[in-house]
Parts: structure tokens; sequence; C-alpha cells
């Protein structure tokens, strides 16, 4: 299952992280982060957890978590 992210580069991005992470709103060290736009992520069966890493914008909403069966 993938899961893609359409959106205008250099505007917004998409960084994967864990529960905590996501619920908090933090950007890890060394999480992944995709930029281009028109990113197709594999989903890990379970959980997977996706912000924007670009400031304010989760606090702002910019967050999803996603179940794959």
């Amino acid at each position: 299952m993938l899961a893609v992210f359409n959106y205008p580069p250099g505007k917004h991005n998409v960084v994967a992280v864990g529960k905590a992470d996501h619920d908090n709103c933090n950007v890890p060290n060394g999480a992944k982060t995709y930029t281009s736009g028109k990113d197709r992520i594999r989903l890990a069966k379970g959980p997977n957890y996706f912000i924007c890493g670009i400031p304010g914008h989760c606090g702002a909403g910019m967050s999803i978590a996603v179940t794959a069966n």
C-alpha cells in the first residue's frame, strides 16, 4: 500500500515520524523527510505517522496517521 502526498515543493514537506513525535509535532534528528511535492511512500503494516516539518504547519493540522492492513 502506498501513501501519495502532492504539495507545492518548498512550501511543505512530509516527515515520517513515530506516534509520540506525531502527537507532539516534533521532527526528530535523522527523520526521513520527503520534499519532491509528489511523494509516494510505501506504508508499513500497522500505524504510520507523517507530519509537515515546516515550522507551524503541523500545529495548524498538517499531520496524518494512517493504518495499513
